[in-house]
């Protein structure tokens, strides 16, 4: 457990003092709340905020929700310390129960000493149901003022219960200008790289703030590569050498990886190869495994494509077997070949919605009983019982078909599957109406020759 005692890092000796060896991002870490940078929508004097901001307000217990980089952990340290709380804070991946309770344990001590206690838990979202559980009596009692934060949504990785006992605010990725402010205050002062005199050009300055991405942490971290480059000014060259491989915003297991794989999909659905294929590219130099992205395309070659072009699924399996062949760098070729494939097909949803009403039957109504005519009969026990008497064989029909009755009794008349009128949907619609004539239900597409 880690202890910040109250205004501890007050003074910009003290923060001289902990530069040392320290990454550029962690010297620089604003000591109040008048120079933290960006989330004015919740700090400014008529925000959520403003009032803790001016020193009238009172902490409660909240969630911040943002991105890397965005200041959730100063934000929290300045909160509590302009609250004149005393902040205890925990990891959730290092910390359990027993870090919990000792938590606690610390806070009520303090309490007799007559000083309040904010509990940080960073990366909330890794606790598991049990040790969010666990918060919930001293968060309700008001022995502890939690602070949890968070780059994933508090919707689905905080429990409801604690999720009703704090104020979620959502913190944003930092705008250019802010970063572009924190980069020069870097440059600048003494505890950052001012004592080097570097300077900076206006091209690479801008170049920085978009490549962080709204994230302080990246822009210092990058700052602080390109000044190990240079002797006295930072351009364009130095920072395009500083620049890491991948892409800051998407990691795997994060909220971004959903918000991405959910454009691609939206992209193919909307029959925008352009941006289907964008998508694609953004995953892959992001690190995102091929495989998963293989299990999509098939998914959606059922789901949204269907039997408009039957042969989309055909694509979608050619291509995952080709990658797994063939694999990267080049493999992103075939890939590219599949979704553009898919993105370009005639959509229809008419599968996923057969087997979604029919699962809904299901649930609903139960097992039931199946027509005695489609029951198999191996036995006489079972023939004399009328096991599959009177079934109709196909293939002894004129053109392999007989009008039959296949669901149980009832669910006579019942339609699942309704071909679309986009690609060969509407030539399979126009052979089962031919075949089941007066049985089409209002709104069926027209028939292929109308």
């Amino acid at each position: 457990m880690e202890l910040f005692p109250q205004r501890a890092y007050q003074t910009r000796g003290a923060a001289a003092q902990r530069s040392g060896d320290a990454p550029l991002a962690e010297r620089m870490r604003p000591l109040s709340l008048e120079e933290f940078e960006g989330q004015d929508h919740l700090l400014a004097p008529d925000k959520p905020l403003g009032r803790l901001r001016t020193g009238e307000g009172r902490l409660s217990s909240m969630i911040l929700w943002g991105p890397p980089g965005s200041g959730k952990t100063t934000l929290a340290r300045l909160l509590a310390e302009r609250a004149e709380h005393r902040l205890h804070a925990l990891s959730a991946v290092m910390s359990g129960v027993r870090d919990l309770r000792a938590a606690i344990d610390a806070a009520q001590r303090s309490s007799d000493e007559g000083l309040r206690t904010a509990l940080f838990i960073d990366e909330i979202h890794r606790f598991n149901k049990a040790q969010q559980d666990a918060l919930l009596p001293f968060v309700e009692s008001g022995a502890v003022t939690l602070i949890g934060a968070t780059t994933e949504n508090p919707s689905f990785e905080v429990i409801s219960a604690l999720r009703s006992r704090c104020r979620v605010f959502t913190l944003r990725p930092l705008d250019p200008e802010a970063l572009g402010r924190i980069a020069r205050r870097a440059l600048s002062e003494a505890h950052g790289l001012g004592a080097r005199g570097l300077g900076i050009d206006d091209a690479a300055l801008e170049t920085l703030a978009r490549l962080a991405q709204g994230d302080a942490r990246r822009a210092l971290g990058l700052l602080e590569s390109a000044a190990e480059r240079v002797e006295e000014r930072i351009d364009l060259a130095a920072l395009e050498a500083a620049l890491e491989a991948g892409l800051p915003d998407y990691q795997k297991a994060g909220e971004a990886h959903y918000d991405v794989i959910s454009a691609f999909i939206k992209s193919l659905r909307g029959s925008d190869p352009d941006a289907a294929v964008y998508w694609l590219a953004r995953m892959l130099e992001a690190g995102e495994d091929p495989r998963f992205l293989t299990r999509r395309m098939l998914i959606f070659a059922s789901e949204d494509v269907g039997n408009a072009d039957p042969r989309a699924l055909g694509v979608a399996a050619a291509a995952a077997d080709a990658f797994d062949r063939v694999g990267l760098p080049e493999g992103r070729i075939i890939l590219s070949q599949a979704v553009s494939y898919l993105a370009c097909a005639p959509k229809s949803n008419a599968a996923v919605v057969a087997i979604s009403e029919a699962r809904s039957e299901v649930l609903s109504s139960g097992a039931l009983p199946v027509p005695l005519h489609l029951r198999n009969a191996p036995t006489e026990l079972m023939r004399r019982e009328g096991y599959a008497r009177g079934y109709q064989y196909p293939h002894d029909h004129p053109g392999h078909f007989v009008r039959e009755r296949y669901l149980p009794d009832s669910l006579a008349g019942r339609r699942y599957y309704r071909p679309s009128d986009q690609g060969e949907e509407r030539a399979i619609g126009a052979r089962q109406r031919q075949r089941w004539r007066g049985e089409s239900e209002p709104g069926a597409a027209e028939d292929a020759d109308d």
